[in-house]
């Protein structure tokens, strides 16, 4: 069990910056660090340092004017991007893909607005694309005020839909790769509905993060329409030519959940935030700590040391106090933990043990 954190333990403002991240020019060192100087008492200076000197290596480094541009504009979508979220911090998110050209007759655009309609009664925004089609109807459901749209800026314009339109929670994005960062990374589960390319990508890119470890555990829920054959198809594909073949592990089917009925979509985001409350790596990767939302006895996570074994690294699932690395959340510090030394391999077993946590 790792020792408690002192929870007004920060960086002080006299704290020497880490330097090992640097420019190869003394006097422009100085001149960054005087730059920081001006910029105190913001607590984050050592990163704001390291992009500081990303931009001067970049001048250093004589990078082309293209390649600038594209660091330029990804920036600032990351930035804007990143100020309009920062006003709904607590707000849990839902994000909805799923086609632009499903038209309001139909019966998974009906879909679409029902289940935006359940889940911000649930306490969830919706985000989607800002299109139209399926994506306007999660917003048609959920309504302005929980609507977040994603718009993306393409050769033929790509109008918001009625909904969001001309709202401040719209954000135009020129790059597709910095609008799916914030897909994934402000949403507490994803919903894929029926669609198309751009549907599949952004489908299968979720899937692939959380795979690989690359995002946090996160819901993933394949919804259809009532009766609808979509995701039926797709998920014989996907064990007909992925799990026959070998190409993905038979513990990865954990990682999506396929339905055509609303409420057995909503109650699947409702259960996995039962206890399941969040999760990030400590000491330098070899521990994942989960936190829950309540206590686990002593006996559950026997159970859970019995079932799940073979995804532990070393020792055991056990119950701890908040790591030092964790004091960056001060909000989450209270919180009752797990600790587990997880492979970082197989991802679709750690979904089945949130699962495991969540029965408990």
């Amino acid at each position: 069990m790792s020792r408690p954190i002192n929870t007004m333990s920060q960086r002080g403002d006299s704290d020497p910056l880490p330097l090992s991240y640097n420019v190869d020019d003394e006097a422009l060192s100085e001149r960054i660090d005087e730059i920081l100087e001006e910029l105190k008492p913001y607590p984050h200076l050592d990163l704001i340092r390291e992009v500081l000197v990303t931009g001067a290596k970049l001048a250093q480094e004589d990078c082309g004017r293209g390649d600038l541009k594209i660091l330029r504009s990804s920036i600032k979508e990351l930035r804007y991007a990143f100020k309009v979220f920062a006003d709904y911090p607590d707000v849990p998110k839902v994000t909805i893909f799923g086609s632009s050209r499903s038209q309001p007759a139909d019966p998974v655009f009906q879909t679409g607005v029902e289940f935006g309609r359940k889940i911000a009664e649930d306490g969830y925004m919706v985000i989607t694309g800002a299109g139209e089609g399926i994506m306007g109807a999660g917003h048609l459901g959920a309504g302005r005020e929980n609507s977040f749209g994603l718009n993306i800026s393409l050769p033929f314009e790509q109008s918001a839909n009625e909904t969001i339109a001309g709202d401040q929670k719209l954000i135009n994005f020129r790059y597709f790769f910095t609008r799916k960062l914030f897909f994934v990374k402000e949403s507490k589960a994803v919903v894929v509905m029926p669609g198309g390319l751009g549907t599949q990508d952004e489908g299968f890119e979720t899937l692939t993060l959380v795979q690989t470890g690359r995002s946090e555990p996160t819901p993933i829920v394949m919804l259809d329409g009532p009766g609808g054959t979509y995701w039926k198809d797709w998920h014989r594909f996907f064990q007909n030519q992925l799990l026959a073949t070998g190409y993905v592990s038979p513990d990865d089917e954990a990682l999506f959940f396929i339905t055509d009925d609303i409420e057995e979509a909503r109650q699947e985001i409702l259960n996995f935030y039962h206890c399941y409350h969040s999760s990030r790596y400590v000491d330098h990767g070899r521990k994942l700590v989960v936190r829950l939302k309540h206590s686990l006895s002593e006996a559950s996570i026997k159970s859970l040391n019995e079932e799940f074994l073979d995804i532990v690294v070393e020792g055991s699932i056990e119950a701890c106090d908040a790591y030092r690395e964790e004091r960056d959340e001060p909000d989450l510090l209270e919180l009752p933990r797990l600790s587990v030394s997880f492979n970082r391999r197989n991802f679709g077993r750690l979904r089945q043990l949130i699962d495991r946590m969540n029965e408990f």
